[in-house]
């Protein structure tokens, strides 16, 4: 059935880059329909940047960055300015959520209590940081005095997905803004407004025109030049593996700029029979499947369940699946809202029949719906009887599927969950604490979540092993990304 309620007049936005401190369209006067998931209705006209465009933005970032008008800022001086972004978002939530939620479909309570908190959040503790992390002294002979420094890098570009588009760009532009460095983002083409109004609140917080830049566009159009800029001394980028692959690519063709580059998942989750509490497990394994409508790189899409529990375990999960039911996001009870758009519904359902195909058993779901007329909505869908060769349990889908398999052996398990490009994240449940040591250290994966899942924040880091990308996101290692390690080595002649 469709949704009883009004949708609500469209907000206006501003759908225009943002170079060097002003709102301005590309250069070329071409724009493309920035359309919502929850209904299909426009939201704006957003400016369709190109190789110009990003020139433009690379070049204002140069600027900025030589004439040391943010890098050349005490630390002090930073952060006090990184404080003050963060909490204009804060104060602007709302109206952050809203568009979250109008732009890429997930629900407005989650947008208003996870993204917007987690993305201010994350500007904010970087900021703390900035003027906490200490240089070295290495230790030589009374001869010398050798310093080791850190410096920004310079210019970086930064592209983000459309899945998190607030937090994914949070995670980024905050140590790099932190630790002097000027940045051109480029959003994804399916959520590029948030990205557009931090920018204008950045401007607002102190950060001074040409040091953050937003240009929206397509990948091959922007992001693309972004990568190949020979002005740019570092690209940071999130989103899928076969992308991420070029980036590296473009990296070395151009100027041999450093990549970072965090990319897909298919998170293997573990439950042994010994797990601690079974309820909870479920409930972890459902709900993070689900959660953003299953469109998460960390999301623990393969559940290994240990045989002997593997029907009390299903049976407990599918009465937890009405809960998912996808409804009109712009409601404040809605936990799983629209998919991002009609080609990624798509993607999904093929996905979905690919599983039925090679004999997977249907448990839950599997359908297109449309709780809201003109939106892009499936069912929350559950797979038994997959086999780790199986596409659906070998790709990533980036939707609400969860493929079940079943184990029988340690040994033979951690192999299973290892045997995948992929090593981002991973989950084992159990009361035991060397297996869970031993399995933790056996699994090839960035994080290994222990009988809970998805349970961090900003102080630790993120990323994968593997196709999953290089580097880190979060914590004070992602500071390593976005500045030069320099030695000083100075000769000291001593009069004593």
């Amino acid at each position: 059935m469709n949704s009883a309620a009004p949708a609500p007049q469209t907000p206006s936005f501003d759908g225009r880059a943002l170079i060097n401190g002003e709102r301005v369209a590309a250069r070329d006067g071409q724009t493309f329909d920035n359309v919502s998931p929850v209904d299909g209705r426009v939201l704006a006209q957003v400016a369709r940047g190109g190789a110009a465009d990003i020139d433009a933005a690379v070049g204002a970032a140069r600027t900025a960055f030589e004439d040391r008008r943010w890098s050349g800022l005490p630390p002090a001086q930073r952060k006090r300015v990184m404080i003050a972004f963060a909490d204009l978002l804060l104060a602007h939530a709302d109206e952050l959520a809203l568009t979250e939620t109008l732009d890429m479909g997930k629900p407005v309570k989650y947008s208003r209590s996870v993204d917007v908190n987690s993305a201010a959040n994350c500007i904010r503790w970087y900021g703390e940081a900035v003027d906490k992390v200490y240089d070295e002294i290495a230790p030589t002979p009374s001869t010398a005095l050798a310093l080791i420094t850190r410096e920004p890098v310079g210019v970086v570009g930064v592209i983000v997905p459309w899945n998190y588009p607030m937090i994914m760009a949070a995670w980024k532009i905050a140590p790099a803004l932190a630790a002097g460095n000027s940045v051109v983002l480029k959003p994804s083409e399916k959520s590029p407004l948030t990205a557009l109004r931090l920018a204008e609140l950045a401007l607002e917080a102190g950060i001074p025109p040409g040091v953050f830049n937003v240009v929206p566009g397509f990948g091959a159009e922007a992001g693309s030049p972004l990568a190949l800029h020979m002005d740019v001394d570092c690209i940071a980028f999130t989103g899928s593996t076969r992308v991420g692959k070029q980036i590296h690519v473009m990296a070395g063709q151009s100027n041999l700029k450093r990549a970072w580059t965090e990319l897909g998942g298919k998170s293997p989750n573990i439950v042994f029979a010994d797990c601690p509490d079974l309820d909870r497990a479920v409930e972890a394994a459902v709900g993070s499947i689900f959660f953003n409508q299953g469109e998460s790189c960390n999301a623990p899409s393969r559940l290994f369940v240990e045989a002997s529990i593997k029907e009390a375990f299903l049976e407990k999960a599918l009465k937890l699946v009405p809960q998912y039911q996808p409804a009109n996001p712009l409601h404040a009870d809605t936990v799983m809202g629209a998919i991002v758009d009609r080609t990624q519904l798509d993607t999904v359902m093929r996905y979905i029949d690919s599983g039925q195909r090679e004999g997977a058993k249907l448990l839950a779901g599997g359908q297109a719906v449309e709780p809201v007329k003109g939106g892009c909505y499936v069912l929350p869908t559950i797979f038994d009887g997959v086999r780790n060769d199986m596409t659906i349990a070998r790709e990533e889908i980036f939707g609400p599927v969860l493929s079940v398999l079943s184990f029988t052996d340690v040994a033979d398990v951690v192999q299973q969950a290892n045997r995948n490009v992929y090593g981002l994240q991973a989950g084992v449940w159990t009361r035991d604490l060397n297996k869970a040591h031993g399995v933790a250290r056996a699994l090839r994966a960035g994080t290994v979540h222990v009988n809970q899942y998805d349970e961090d924040d900003i102080t630790v880091p993120f990323g994968g092993f593997k196709q999953s990308g290089v580097g880190r996101d979060k914590s004070l290692h992602a500071f390593d990304k976005y500045t030069e390690v320099k030695t000083t080595w100075i000769r000291i002649d001593s009069p004593v």
